[in-house]
């Protein structure tokens, strides 16, 4: 067995745009992108209420999800060479955009996923619990 992606019948890889992804808001600037740009990311307050509404906040995700999700980020956070900032980082050949310019250079993209880490530790504490505490073969 494996644990399979929410939206494909493949296998479900943990890369952290998972938690960033939300945040795009190619062709719905009026909508969402006016939502989002209320909140300045670099803002500890905005950051913990963007990452808690949105970033932990994605009904597709299995608790198993969650623990594959959180383990992953785990490594980058330990690695002190990991690029946070390339994450965030928008090819102009991508249909893909950010609700404020300040997403596209954060004053610290690695605090940024340090808190999502803090914060998802908390807000999804007994699904991590639960998916620990489970046969991963079983996945």
């Amino acid at each position: 067995m494996m644990l399979k992606d929410p939206f494909l019948n493949e296998l479900f890889v943990p890369d952290l745009m998972w938690f960033v992804g939300v945040f795009d808001v190619y062709d719905r600037e009026e909508s969402k992108g006016v939502e989002l740009g209320n909140y300045d990311p670099n803002d500890e307050t905005d950051r913990s209420v963007l990452i808690a509404k949105y970033c932990l906040n994605q009904p597709y995700f299995s608790h198993r999800h969650k623990l594959a999700l959180i383990e992953s980020l785990e490594a980058a956070l330990e690695d002190p060479n990991f690029d946070f900032q390339g994450i965030f980082e928008i090819d102009e050949c991508e249909a893909n955009s950010w609700p404020r310019e300040e997403w596209y250079l954060l004053e610290s993209p690695r605090g940024f996923f340090h808190d999502v880490y803090q914060l998802a530790k908390e807000i999804w504490k007994e699904d991590l619990l639960t998916a620990a505490s489970e046969d991963r073969s079983a996945w």
